[in-house]
């Protein structure tokens, strides 16, 4: 395993790679635009995400699944559920650069629901890199001057709903292989999202179903890379790189939909993540067990 963690440039370029993949994801939402319902569109990038769960089958069917696995397993898909549809409704209401930054808050409160639930403890130095976090949430969205959009709104409770997810699938895979982990969450969103699909339901076009289905297959191949990055190297060497996934948002945003370049967001997503690298680098002093994930990790 040491070997395996001792490849720094291997882990950057995965993690680069990793954000590459996930800006595609939201330039491909935000290309799709707001005709199709969030809870539509959620439901859609699911269901058509199906597909990769076939070679987890084996591993599935080896697992004995405890009462404690499926309520752990539909407590998370709940979760998703409701972070995925506001993550959605986001990307039609806010630039790409915001949802970016905003989405950064995730880890930040895994660390403090992570103290709460978990036991885990709060250091001085730990709280103290929450508050930064806090104040660089305030920095992108400048209450009292400049509105404050729904979107906005979504986004801080999307990061919350993520983080509680992020702390079951912690619980559940140190209990299951990650794949069941993996193929619990992938039955148990559509199954949830459906009737509020259905009762909201407008048919997609084939352009829209095209686009849903390289969400989710650029969204499968984001966690995939993320996972080889962390093989490659420690999450203290990997997390700063993924600032430039704000960087590569910015840019999309300013050049393919002509949104305007927000400095203070921008300022705002880097005390942020310098938080969060914070708080992680501690963890590796420490040699505590790893419980802030990485920014990717609390992605749909």
């Amino acid at each position: 395993m040491a070997a395996k963690r001792n490849r720094p440039l291997i882990g950057i370029f995965w993690m680069l790679t990793t954000g590459i993949f996930f800006v595609a994801v939201t330039a491909l939402v935000k290309t799709m635009g707001d005709r199709i319902p969030p809870v539509e569109a959620a439901f859609l990038r699911y269901v058509l995400g199906l597909a990769f769960l076939i070679p987890m089958l084996a591993q599935v069917r080896r697992t004995k699944l405890t009462r404690r696995l499926w309520t752990l397993s539909a407590t998370r898909g709940a979760a998703h559920s409701g972070g995925v549809c506001l993550w959605f409704f986001a990307m039609t209401q806010i630039p790409i650069a915001d949802v970016t930054a905003m989405n950064y808050l995730a880890p930040v409160y895994v660390t403090v629901l992570a103290a709460i639930f978990l036991g885990e403890r709060l250091a001085a130095r730990r709280i103290a890199a929450v508050v930064v976090a806090l104040i660089g949430a305030m920095v992108i969205l400048r209450p009292g001057i400049r509105e404050v959009d729904p979107g906005h709104i979504a986004m801080l409770f999307c990061a919350v709903i993520f983080a509680v997810g992020y702390l079951l699938a912690k619980i559940l895979a140190d209990e299951v292989p990650a794949a069941v982990v993996v193929f619990m969450l992938s039955i148990f969103v559509p199954l949830f999202l459906t009737p509020f699909a259905i009762a909201s339901w407008i048919t997609p076009t084939w352009e829209e179903l095209g686009l849903l289905f390289l969400v989710a297959c650029f969204a499968t191949a984001g966690h995939y890379t993320m996972t080889l990055a962390f093989a490659a190297a420690p999450v203290s060497v990997t997390q700063p790189v993924t600032f430039l996934q704000l960087v590569w948002a910015t840019l999309l945003g300013a050049v393919v939909f002509a949104e305007p370049v927000d400095i203070w967001v921008i300022f705002g997503g880097g005390m942020i993540l310098a938080a969060v690298s914070f708080i992680t680098w501690r963890e590796a002093v420490l040699k505590r067990q790893p419980v802030t994930p990485a920014s990717p990790a609390t992605k749909l």
